[in-house]
């Protein structure tokens, strides 16, 4: 069964679809199979796919409403990774979701029949703690939260751990953290330096050694509907994606180490 992972920042501009792209890219190059979640009405992960979202036949949209099947609305990328793609319909859906039962569910419903095809399905989420983020939270089993260094993006960060926890509480018990991701990160920044030191004191092993440096490689790859991985794995882009996924895998290595060595409930006991 594929690792759900959900990327998510209230705050727009640090880097969720640049992540959740690249690292879908990088981890089908380990190889992989992987799933890439468009749950952003801007569709810009699926743009930079290299899918256009504008002739889409069928998308999340119509997944999320019921009115197409997961497996028939995903698409085979360029980059060897599968895509089921989003577009602006996302916003009239989220409204039609409103006064749906399980409105909070519709997505880990739809990726249930699928999620065995994958070893990981990454979710790309608006930049908004909206219906559709909650949506991708509760079928997620974790986050990734990419942030800048920047005095604003810790007060966000809060918020958004804030929101994990009341989902742990009801829809999502589970739901766990998979790491803190510092990007666009340039060295040569005092605040940027203070402020990657606050969250390694804060969050300790969940922030990824892994760093995204601010890139031009990495900022041009989407114009072309590539990953960067795809258009430049040389740069200092594409070998942080590239660690990144290395990164991922080595902690589900532990995981499953860990779940192994772990002393089971005696049966009898537990009954």
């Amino acid at each position: 069964m594929a690792r759900i992972i959900a990327v998510a920042n209230q705050k727009g501009g640090v880097g969720k679809t640049t992540t959740a792209v690249n690292l879908a890219a990088a981890l089908a190059r380990m190889p992989r199979k992987v799933l890439l979640v468009d749950m952003d009405p801007q569709g810009n992960a699926t743009m930079g796919s290299g899918v256009d979202k504008r002739e889409l036949e069928a998308s999340v949209c119509e997944v999320l409403l019921g009115e197409s099947e997961a497996r028939d609305a995903i698409v085979r990328t360029g980059e060897d990774f599968d895509l089921l793609p989003g577009n602006i319909d996302l916003t009239a859906a989220e409204i039609r979701l409103m006064e749906s039962g399980e409105r909070e569910r519709r997505l880990a419903q739809a990726l249930a029949p699928v999620a065995g095809d994958y070893d990981f399905v990454i979710i790309d989420c608006p930049p908004a703690l909206s219906l559709l983020t909650l949506n991708a939270l509760t079928a997620a089993d974790s986050v990734i939260v990419p942030m800048q260094c920047e005095y604003y993006a810790l007060e966000g960060i809060s918020a958004l751990m804030e929101t994990i926890e009341a989902i742990r509480g009801s829809l999502n018990p589970d739901l766990e953290i998979e790491g803190v991701l510092r990007t666009m990160f340039d060295v040569r920044n005092n605040l940027a330096n203070a402020v990657s030191a606050e969250l390694t004191e804060h969050f300790g092993d969940q922030v990824f050694r892994t760093i995204v440096p601010r890139n031009v490689r990495l900022a041009e790859a989407p114009s072309h509907g590539q990953s960067i991985v795809g258009y430049d794995r040389s740069s200092r882009g594409g070998i942080a994606y590239l660690g990144l996924a290395g990164e991922l895998l080595r902690r589900q290595r532990e995981r499953a180490r860990l779940a192994a060595t772990s002393p089971q409930p005696d049966p009898e006991t537990a009954a």
